[in-house]
């Protein structure tokens, strides 16, 4: 009796089994194939994205996210070799997708902004920049969704990528040299020669100032109670602050030494 069975078993199995044995044998081979070549295209893209530069975190994440669409793609492909339906399949993780978007849009948002600044690169930690015209500092961190910013005063900003990317972005010492605008008012009654030496003098003593371009003083404005003397010395970009405060205390003593006025609002009050 056992045996009948055993039979019938074997005779109702075999042609199902025989059907489905190479389709099985392919699949494994597909799959063991498929990782294989994944894993090597993932490997050769990493060390690509590396060579061209680009941020090892946006390296990482790029890599990461094409190896798992790869592999979606083939366990796609070999459901399809034992004729299972992949279209279901598909419009699930797109309803998915367009959910998992909505709820995270603003999140998402600040992701795609900060593989931007990753890819372009409009500024890379350590520059100073200013965003917006409101956020100034040093650029301590640029992460998948904020840039990181450290004021003068030591202060931290945390500044969301979609706000940076969509201001305007100054970045004023990523170009190695930069120069430092000043503007000096002096009395109508100042010898106007004599004020610019000064200041030019002072600028040659600053050990940060470069000789190319030549640090010029102009006058730049004729003003309601001064007369305004602009120069713009230019430095590496590293010194642009020990520069702009060696400027500004030096001159006024300078101007103190030589007898020069730098006039002040004043206000007189006249008793009837």
């Amino acid at each position: 009796m056992i045996m009948l069975q055993i039979t019938s078993y074997w005779r109702q199995w075999t042609p199902k089994f025989a059907h489905y044995l190479p389709k099985l044998v392919l699949a494994i081979a597909t799959l063991l194939f498929g990782f294989w070549l994944i894993k090597k295209t993932t490997k050769l893209l990493s060390k690509y994205f590396s060579k061209s530069g680009m941020d090892a975190s946006l390296s990482k994440f790029l890599s990461s996210s094409l190896s798992t669409l790869f592999k979606i793609l083939l366990l796609l492909s070999v459901a399809k070799m034992f004729g299972v339906e992949t279209t279901s399949f598909v419009a699930i993780l797109g309803g998915l997708s367009i959910g998992i978007g909505m709820a995270l849009n603003g999140t998402i948002g600040h992701f795609a902004s900060g593989v931007l600044l990753m890819i372009f690169k409009p500024f890379k930690v350590g520059d100073l920049v200013e965003i917006g015209g409101s956020h100034k500092g040093v650029v301590q961190a640029i992460t998948a969704f904020n840039t990181e910013l450290k004021t003068l005063d030591n202060k931290k900003i945390i500044v969301a990528n979609s706000l940076v990317t969509g201001n305007t972005i100054t970045n004023i010492s990523g170009q190695e040299t930069i120069g430092v605008e000043m503007t000096f008012g002096i009395a109508y009654s100042a010898d106007i020669d004599l004020a610019r030496k000064a200041i030019l003098e002072v600028g040659e003593k600053c050990s940060h100032i470069l000789g190319n371009p030549e640090q010029v003083v102009v006058v730049s404005a004729l003003g309601d109670s001064a007369v305004s003397l602009s120069t713009r010395p230019f430095c590496k970009s590293e010194y642009y602050w020990d520069t702009f405060f060696f400027m500004q205390e030096n001159v006024k003593k300078e101007f103190d030494r030589l007898g020069i006025e730098i006039p002040f609002p004043q206000l007189q009050i006249h008793k009837n």
